[in-house]
């Protein structure tokens, strides 16, 4: 097969930051992707209605001309969250879902939550009008090793926290191991998982062999190649409980080039390259249509795209810019260290 359509793909999670860096970086998810579950934290986050309304103005004013992209907003949980502000933006029509970040467990995540009964009227009210919970899957307790972090999440967090609200609805953003694989085909009803570009083509060594490689370094980090070969499997199964969401996390090159590096990798530009031949070497390219256009949005209740996107084989390699210069600098797009011989037909 040399040539495959599929319906427009949509992002189940995606970083777009603020001002120039928005600007820099935001025409390279709508020049594919028709939607995105945009993620709140920022700085200062988007915790209220009104925070998230002002935010997606802003996105929108950023469109290319041209282009068709809707941002889906999410509202950054915090232990002030009011139960009443986030029904409102439900029933508005601007809220799709909640963010769950552990207090410490990634960029701008210091007002996450640290104590759970003082957030559990909030995911009551979430679970009785049916909005989803998106839940950054780690632990951050400084003696849990950094590899294990998701599994123990699962077992000492998300598992009791599910059974204590068993119609809350949560999506595991970003799921890195077998066992965040596991857990999720183990449930019978409202649990779904989105998986990354780079986690289904990065092991830990991309970030640690042959010195420190700041650009892989992402959080969750990746893991050992058992568990990126059981996402993998996973995210190929056509299993409707797993779709894309990028995790597209773009950073100004010195940010990331430092003594302290900030965690992301910036995947939008070439995804949809990435994903083609992730799905044709596992011999499932008939259902990347499956995980990246067709799960999410029933998933989260929406229709699917009309639009279509056409990715065709080349025998020569396809170029991708190197970097993409913003007003806040130069992002480095990820590098799957292998060539790409997908893209989408212009």
């Amino acid at each position: 097969m040399t040539k495959i359509t599929i319906r427009r793909p949509d992002d189940w999670h995606l970083h777009l930051r603020d001002g120039a860096m928005l600007q820099g970086i935001l025409p390279e998810t709508t020049r594919h992707f028709a939607r995105a579950i945009i993620m709140p934290n920022l700085v200062p986050p988007v915790a209220t209605v009104a925070d998230a309304r002002s935010y997606r103005d802003r996105i929108v004013a950023a469109i290319p001309k041209g282009d068709t992209f809707e941002p889906l907003m999410t509202l950054y949980l915090t232990e002030a969250t009011q139960a009443d502000d986030v029904a409102r933006g439900k029933a508005e029509g601007l809220i799709h879902a909640v963010k769950l970040y552990p207090a410490g467990a990634t960029t701008n995540s210091h007002g996450g939550v640290r104590n759970f009964d003082k957030v559990m009227p909030v995911l009551e009210r979430m679970a009785e009008i049916g909005l989803p919970l998106c839940v950054h899957g780690e632990v951050t307790t400084p003696e849990v090793d950094i590899f294990d972090r998701e599994a123990v999440f699962i077992e000492t967090v998300l598992d009791p926290l599910r059974k204590r609200l068993p119609e809350l609805k949560v999506t595991m953003e970003h799921v890195t191991t077998a066992d965040g694989i596991n857990y999720i085909r183990s449930a019978t009803k409202n649990l779904a998982g989105s998986i990354t570009t780079h986690h289904l083509i990065i092991n830990r060594n991309a970030i640690l062999v042959g010195g420190i490689k700041p650009h892989y370094y992402c959080l969750p980090v990746a893991k050992r190649e058992s568990h990126r070969v059981a996402l993998v499997e996973a995210a190929t199964s056509g299993d409707r409980r797993f779709f894309l969401g990028t995790d597209s996390a773009p950073h100004a090159d010195p940010l990331k080039e430092c003594a302290c590096g900030c965690a992301g990798c910036f995947t939008a530009t070439n995804t949809m390259s990435c994903l083609a031949h992730v799905f044709e070497n596992a011999g499932a390219l008939g259902k990347l249509e499956a995980f990246a256009s067709l799960n999410g949005p029933a998933w989260y209740g929406l229709p699917v795209n009309e639009e279509t996107i056409t990715l065709v084989k080349r025998d020569q390699p396809v170029s991708y810019p190197a970097k993409i210069e913003t007003g806040a600098g130069p992002v480095t797009v990820f590098d799957p260290m292998f060539p790409l011989h997908w893209a989408v037909e212009d």
